[in-house]
C-alpha cells in the first residue's frame, strides 16, 4: 500500500510540476504578481500534489468499487420504475454536493447558489435515469445525443445570453473528482443488463455524456423562467500576509471547511453503498476495510486538493489573467493559455480516473497514453479559443455549434466505444483545476479588456468540454481508417491479448 501511494504522489507530482513552472515563469517575467500570492501558489501546488495522489489511490479502492457494486446491485431489481427512481435520487444527491458545481455557483453574481445546483442536480437527476434506460434497452449513444444537442443549439437562440454560457459551463462542471469515479463505475455494474452484446464495451461508457446535458436543458430552462438579480463582477481579492505564520494559517483555517464540502459530498453516497451491503450484497469484512481505507484516502485527499486550487490557485488566476491582457501585446495571452491548457489537463483528477477505466475495459486497446495525449491537445485548443472570445467578445454560440456539429457528424464514422469515450471525456476534462483555476483566469482577463464576464468570460468550461469530442473522435477515425474495423478489436499478442493504439493510430501488438 506504501508503494502504491509513493507511486500515486510521483505521478500527480510528475502532472503539477509543468503547470507550476509555467506560471512561475510568467510570475518572474511578464506577469509579475505580489509576493504574497506567489508564496500562496507554491504552497497550494504542494497540498495539490499530495492531495491528487492520496484521491487517484482511494477512488481505486472505494468510489469505483462501490459504483460498479451498486451498479451490478440494481440491475437485480426487477422493477423498472424502482431502478429509475434510486437512479434519479443518486444524480441528485452526488451533484448537490460536487465541489465543481459549488466553486461555479460561488462565481455566478447573478444568481442565489441554491437555484443554480438545484437545477442542475436535478437536471443531472432525470439523464442519469435516461442513461439507465439506454442500457437497459440497448438504445445506440450516437442517435440520442444527435437529438439532445440539436435541442440545445436551438433552445439556446431563446435564452438570455446570460444564461447561455453558465448553462454550457454547468454541463462540464457536474463530472467533476466526485461524481467521475462514481457514475463511470455504475456505467459498468449498469452496461451488464444491456441489450446489445456485441458493443465492445460502449455500454459501459456514455453516462457521463448523458449527465452532461442535463444540467444544459436544467439552466436553460431556468433562464426561461427566472429573472435573475442585477449584479457586477469583482476580481477576487489578492491577499496580504504580514509573515509566513499567517501564510500557512490562511490554509489551516480553509482546510476543515474543504474538508466538510467533501464530507458531505461522500457521505450519501457511503451510506447508499452500505444500505445494499446490509440488504443484499454482503461482502466480505476485508473487502469492507478496504474500501473505508480507500474512503479515508478519498476524503484527505480530494480535501487537500481542493484547499491547495482554492486558497493558492484561483487568486493567482485572477491576478494572471488581468496582467496578461494588460500587455500592450495582449494577444500573447491566446498561446500562454494554450500552453497551460496543454498541461492543466494532466493535473485533473478525475482525468486519471477516466484514463485508467478507459485503458481497463477496453483491454489496453486505448492506452492511456492516447487518451492524455488527446485531452491534453484538446484543452490547448479549447483556452486558446476561450482567450479569443475574451478578447474579441464573440459569442459563444459561435463556437459551439460548429464544434458539437463536427463532434456529432464524426460519430458516423469512427468505432461508438471512441463516441461514447468521447463525450465522456469533455465532462472530465473540465475539472476543478478548470473551475478554480482557468475561470478566474478567464474572468480576469475580460476584466481587464473591459467585457461582459458573464458572457465573455464564463464559457471557458464549455470550451474545454467541446474540444474533446472531436480530438478523441478523431483518433477513432485513424483507428478504422488504420485497421478497418468499424468496433475496437482485441487482437490477441502473446502476452496481453490485446492490442494498442500509438499516438498516430498505429495498431501494433504489444511485444
Amino acid at each position: 500500500m506504501t508503494q502504491k501511494l509513493k507511486d500515486k504522489i510521483i505521478e500527480s507530482l510528475l502532472a503539477v510540476v509543468p503547470v507550476t513552472a509555467i506560471v512561475l515563469v510568467l510570475c518572474v517575467t511578464i506577469a509579475p504578481i505580489p509576493l504574497s500570492p506567489f508564496l500562496l501558489f507554491l504552497f497550494g501546488a504542494v497540498f495539490l500534489t499530495v492531495g491528487m495522489g492520496l484521491f487517484t489511490l482511494g477512488a481505486e479502492m472505494s468510489m469505483m468499487t462501490i459504483g460498479e457494486k451498486v451498479g451490478w446491485q440494481l440491475t437485480k431489481n426487477r422493477s423498472l420504475w424502482s431502478i429509475a427512481l434510486l437512479c434519479f435520487f443518486i444524480g441528485v444527491i452526488i451533484t448537490v454536493a460536487e465541489p465543481d458545481l459549488q466553486v461555479l455557483a460561488e462565481q455566478m453574481p447573478t444568481l442565489p447558489n441554491s437555484v443554480l445546483i438545484f437545477s442542475v442536480a436535478g437536471g443531472v437527476g432525470v439523464f442519469l435515469v435516461l442513461a439507465f434506460l439506454r442500457a437497459l434497452l440497448g438504445w445506440e449513444l450516437g442517435r440520442i445525443l444527435l437529438v439532445l444537442y440539436p435541442l440545445v443549439a436551438v433552445l439556446a437562440f431563446f435564452v438570455p445570453d446570460d444564461f447561455v454560457a453558465v448553462a454550457f459551463d454547468s454541463g462540464g462542471v457536474t463530472t467533476g473528482p466526485i461524481t467521475v469515479p462514481f457514475i463511470m463505475s455504475l456505467g459498468i455494474g449498469l452496461g451488464s443488463i444491456g441489450k446489445n452484446e456485441d458493443d465492445s464495451g460502449t455500454s459501459n461508457f456514455g453516462l457521463i455524456a448523458m449527465c452532461s446535458i442535463g444540467p444544459i436543458l436544467a439552466v436553460m430552462i431556468l433562464g426561461l423562467i427566472y429573472s435573475p438579480d442585477s449584479a457586477v463582477y469583482t476580481l477576487a481579492e489578492i491577499p496580504e500576509f504580514s509573515d509566513t505564520r499567517a501564510l500557512w494559517d490562511s490554509f489551516l483555517f480553509e482546510f476543515p471547511e474543504y474538508g466538510f464540502e467533501v464530507f458531505k459530498a461522500v457521505a450519501p453516497i457511503v451510506a447508499f453503498f452500505f444500505v445494499f451491503q446490509a440488504v443484499s450484497l454482503r461482502l466480505r469484512r476485508r473487502y469492507i476495510i478496504k474500501i473505508c481505507i480507500g474512503l479515508v484516502y478519498t476524503l484527505l485527499g480530494l480535501t487537500l486538493f481542493l484547499t491547495g486550487v482554492n486558497v493558492g490557485f484561483m487568486p493567482v488566476g485572477s491576478y494572471l489573467g488581468a496582467q496578461l491582457a494588460s500587455l500592450s501585446s495582449r494577444w500573447v495571452i491566446v498561446p500562454v493559455a494554450m500552453l497551460i491548457g496543454c498541461f492543466i489537463v494532466k493535473a485533473e483528477p478525475a482525468v486519471v480516473v477516466l484514463n485508467k477505466q478507459v485503458a481497463d475495459i477496453t483491454g489496453g486497446a486505448i492506452s492511456q497514453h492516447v487518451m492524455m495525449t488527446g485531452l491534453s491537445a484538446g484543452m490547448a485548443i479549447s483556452l486558446g479559443l476561450a482567450m479569443i472570445r475574451v478578447l474579441t467578445g464573440v459569442h459563444l454560440m459561435w463556437f459551439i455549434i460548429p464544434g458539437y456539429a463536427i463532434a456529432l457528424i464524426l460519430s458516423f464514422f469512427v468505432p461508438p466505444l471512441f463516441t461514447a469515450i468521447a463525450f465522456d471525456s469533455g465532462g472530465v476534462a473540465s475539472g476543478p483545476m478548470t473551475a478554480t483555476f482557468l475561470l478566474p483566469f478567464a474572468m480576469g482577463a475580460c476584466e481587464a479588456v473591459g467585457g461582459n464576464v458573464l458572457t465573455d468570460a464564463f464559457g471557458v468550461v464549455a470550451m474545454v468540454a467541446m474540444t474533446p469530442l472531436v480530438i478523441i473522435q478523431l483518433i477513432g477515425l485513424v483507428y478504422r481508417i488504420k485497421t478497418g474495423a468499424t468496433s475496437v478489436e482485441h487482437i490477441p499478442s502473446e502476452e496481453t491479448g490485446t492490442v494498442i493504439i500509438d499516438f498516430y493510430g498505429e495498431a501494433a501488438a504489444n511485444e
